[in-house]
This record gives structure tokens, C-alpha cells and sequence, in this order.
């Protein structure tokens, strides 16, 4: 079953997608506009509580978006790795944040709400955006002497179930009670600052505020698909590939791979700490088995050239991994065929291989004894492809990459 973010340059071609993000952009821009987010006296109002129409816009926006994408997300038809979420650059973040919000008190607008009064020929939105842009210029030519704290206190994909250590349908239910707090709040703010009579607002309000609140104790019923339920709905599809052994790349493929400028390969060894640090190659990453649900998130940002290839001694505990990746949506991951044992057995050398093989060696264990903890410490953990005659068939095709990894401000 497809899941939605569709590829939509694969599906309507480079300039029908660029059509459909204008038309998402128009409508956007319209639905500022007639909650009257074009106006600054309408957005300034709402730091003097007299008109909190800003707060109520935006929050419901953000509620029923947060709704409908968790139960979609639930339902299957929404996969949550592919969707954009802003990495979370703490101290960077609440400086911007206190930044930002100061130049909305002074002018009256946010970035998306002076394009929408430019839009509509207001003075001072062309004013305040005429800012804006000279802010982006000096900020560029200026970064680079606080480059540091820029990037400092980075956390990654962080959200508020990742804080809380609560599920997601539970956070959901608290964020909407939350809200519907706040808009009950802003009424009276209104009806004492601004003379706004709540009795006056539409009935219907209550009908969908009930609503949110029974679909978000819904989905804390339903809860959010796991790895191994994410597994299930490809598993037919994905073992017939495991079985023709179109995704166990050649170790001569990944050498290949490895010194080829225009893809990023990136190895993944699944193995313990013990067994990584006797041998692995060059410039792999240890990611031991249970680790690899926390770095899944740093996967979908990578660009879309990256290939990532999970080895283990042998193959079984790649094939796991690689399970758990084509569950999680990650793109482009191959195994290592034959695992390590395969890559020591083609680029070891005869003298090591009769000095070192362990001839009764189990299931995904290392084949070869060493005498001391090597690391990438010996030549065969950087091969030179020059001095090896490479025969194997081409497995890695790069795949179109549907997570975005950029994101924006309305």
C-alpha cells in the first residue's frame, strides 16, 4: 500500500510538483488573509489581549494538523519518518525564538504574514519584509563568527512524546486540552481587555472541540504502528527481494562503492563493541542492533546520494538491521554479502587467512581468531581497489528519496 508524502516529482515531474507546492502556497497565503493576519493592527492587538485571533488561528491549525497526522499515522495511511520535523538546536532555538517573537511585537508581523501584506500592497509589510531580507544578508555574512553556538546543544529529531517519555497518543490528548484552555483563556482575555462578548462566537465550536478530544483518546487506544508492525505490511514484498539476494552487495561492489566521489556510502556495523574493535573497516559506524532505532532519524536526513550498507560477521544480523531499516523508510540500504567474514576472506590475504581462519566458527561469528583488538588498524580494513581484480554484479541503485531534509516557516 502507498503511503502517503507521495513522491511528488516522481508522480507529476519536476515543474508539475513545483505547481502543486504554488497552489499549496496560494492557499495558505488566502487563508492568512481572511483571518486578517495581512492587517498588523489585528496581529499587534493580540500582545494587548484585546483581539487573540492569532493565538486561535494558529493553534487550531496546529491541533487539528497534529490530529490528523497522528491518525493517519495510525491508520497506515501517513508514514511519520517521512514527514519533516525541525532538528531541535536547543539554546540556538530559544534565542531565535525570543528574537523572532521581538520582531513580531515591533512590526506587526511574521515572515509569513508580511509576504501576505506585500501580497496586498500594504506599506508597512513591503517595509517589514524589505527587513527581513536585509536580517537573512547580515545574518549570512555574519554567522560565521558565532558558528559555534549556532550549531551548539543539537538534539536532533526531538519531540514532546521524546521529552515526556509518554506515548504519542497520550501527548496528543494533553497538547489538545491544552489548547482548548488556552482558546477558553483568550475569550475572557478578549471580554476584559476587548470588550468581546464569547456568547457571541459560533456554537459549532464546542461540537469540534469535543471531536478533537474523542479522536485523540482514540488514537491513545490505537497507538502508533511499531517497527514490527511497519515490517508486516512490506514483508512479502521485501523477503521475495532478500531471496533473490538482489540487496547482498559484493564486498568488491562496496569497495567500489567507497572510493565512488559522486555517492555517500555509509556503513552501518551492527555487531558488539567486542567484536567491532577486533576488526572492522575504515571509516564504519558501530551501531549495535538495539542502538539503531536511535539513529534512524539522522538517516532521513542524510542527502539523497547516501547509500547505507549494514554488516555484521556474517549476514544474519545484517538482515535484521536492513529489516529494521526498509520498516523505518530509510533509503538505499544494502548488506554486505558474506558480512565481515566475506570482506576478510577477499581482501585479507592467503597469508592471513591460513594464519588467522577458525575453521569451526558459528552462526554470524568472525571466522578468523585475532591476537589482539585491531580496529581498522590493518590493511585489509582499507583495501587499495587497484591491487584487486573486482568481479560482481552492480546491486546499488539509488532509490528516490521521498523524507525531505529541509523545512521551513510558514
Amino acid at each position: 500500500m502507498t503511503t502517503f508524502p507521495l513522491p511528488l516529482s516522481e508522480l507529476l515531474g519536476h515543474w508539475g510538483a513545483y505547481v502543486v507546492f504554488a497552489l499549496i502556497g496560494v492557499a495558505f497565503g488566502y487563508a492568512l488573509e481572511i483571518a486578517g493576519f495581512g492587517n498588523s493592527r489585528k496581529l499587534a492587538a493580540q500582545f494587548y489581549f484585546k483581539d487573540m485571533t492569532v493565538l486561535k488561528v494558529m493553534f487550531t491549525g496546529i491541533i487539528v494538523a497534529m490530529v490528523l497526522i497522528f491518525t493517519a499515522s495510525s491508520l497506515g495511511l501517513l508514514d511519520y519518518n517521512l514527514v519533516w520535523v525541525n532538528p531541535t538546536y536547543l539554546w540556538p532555538g530559544i534565542v531565535g525564538g525570543l528574537i523572532m517573537g521581538a520582531g513580531f511585537i515591533i512590526g506587526g508581523f511574521c515572515p509569513g504574514t508580511s509576504l501576505v501584506a506585500v501580497a496586498t500592497a500594504k506599506i508597512d509589510g513591503i517595509f517589514f519584509t524589505l527587513g527581513v531580507l536585509f536580517g537573512v544578508f547580515m545574518f549570512g555574512e555574519t554567522v560565521s563568527n558565532f558558528e559555534g553556538f549556532w550549531n551548539s546543544s543539537y538534539m536532533g529529531r526531538f519531540t514532546l512524546p521524546d521529552w515526556l517519555g509518554l506515548e504519542t497518543g497520550t501527548v496528543v490528548l494533553l497538547v489538545v486540552l491544552m489548547a482548548l484552555f488556552m482558546f477558553w483563556g483568550s475569550e475572557q482575555l478578549e471580554r476584559i481587555f476587548g470588550g468581546m462578548e464569547p456568547k457571541k462566537a459560533p456554537k459549532w465550536r464546542y461540537g469540534a472541540a469535543g471531536a478533537l478530544v474523542i479522536v485523540s483518546i482514540a488514537l491513545i487506544a490505537v497507538g502508533q504502528p511499531t517497527t514490527e508492525d511497519r515490517w508486516q505490511t512490506i514483508a512479502a514484498e521485501k523477503s521475495e527481494i532478500l531471496s533473490e539476494r538482489a540487496v547482498q552487495i559484493d564486498p568488491g561492489e562496496l569497495l567500489e562503492l567507497l572510493h565512488d566521489t559522486k555517492l555517500k556510502p555509509m556503513m552501518i556495523d551492527v555487531r558488539d563493541e567486542a567484536n567491532f574493535n577486533l576488526f572492522h573497516i575504515l571509516d564504519a559506524k558501530n551501531v549495535p542492533q538495539a542502538e539503531l532505532p536511535n539513529v534512524i532519524a539522522d538517516l532521513h536526513m542524510e542527502p539523497a546520494n547516501a547509500v547505507f550498507i549494514v554488516m555484521s560477521n556474517d549476514e544474519a544480523a545484517a538482515t535484521e538491521a536492513w529489516k529494521t531499516l526498509q520498516a523505518e523508510s530509510v533509503p538505499n540500504v544494502y548488506i554486505l554479502g558474506g558480512g565481515i567474514n566475506g570482506w576478510l576472506d577477499q581482501f585479507a590475504g592467503d597469508e592471513f587467512k591460513a594464519q588467522y581462519a577458525v575453521t569451526a566458527a558459528g552462526q554470524d561469528q568472525l571466522q578468523f581468531a585475532f591476537d589482539a583488538a585491531l580496529g581498522s588498524r590493518h590493511a585489509a580494513a582499507e583495501p587499495d581497489p587497484h591491487q584487486f581484480e573486482l568481479n560482481f554484479v552492480p546491486k546499488v541503485e539509488l532509490e528516490l528519496k521521498r523524507a525531505p531534509t529541509s523545512g521551513g516557516c510558514g
